[in-house]
């Protein structure tokens, strides 16, 4: 795995990114964006995602970062069931919530084998270089 120096480097922050704009194209159209609850929810959700994988990796120790990714998977799924809302609501055409659905997903698996890269690297972190 080539040497990443900046959570900005790692694929899955920039998934995440993508998945937090993606999302706000979405929810702030249409009826999505006249239900401020769920609307203030997945936004919330998907940066927390972006976010906790941030903080993770700033924090420089393999067990702490391994900590907030298994938050940010967390946080991943809570964006996945706020999909199953808003499409049950049918604020989202089928193609759209398919496509939004799988990226959840993909995003879920990538964080799950980077986390078990990291527990299973000798590397323990900048901190202790």
């Amino acid at each position: 795995m080539a040497t990443v120096t900046r959570f900005e480097d790692l694929a899955i922050w920039q998934l995440a990114r993508t998945q937090a704009n993606e999302l706000f194209q979405v929810y702030t159209t249409g009826n999505f964006s006249k239900d401020f609850e769920l609307r203030n929810q997945i936004n919330a959700s998907s940066g927390s995602v972006m976010d906790n994988i941030a903080e993770g990796f700033e924090r420089s120790g393999n067990k702490e970062f391994v900590q907030f990714l298994i938050i940010a998977k967390a946080s991943n799924g809570e964006v996945r069931s706020q999909l199953y809302r808003a499409a049950d609501r049918n604020y989202l055409d089928h193609e759209t919530y398919i496509r939004l659905h799988q990226q959840c997903e993909t995003l879920s698996k990538k964080i799950t084998a980077f986390i078990k890269y990291l527990k299973s690297s000798d590397r323990k972190g900048f901190r202790y270089e």
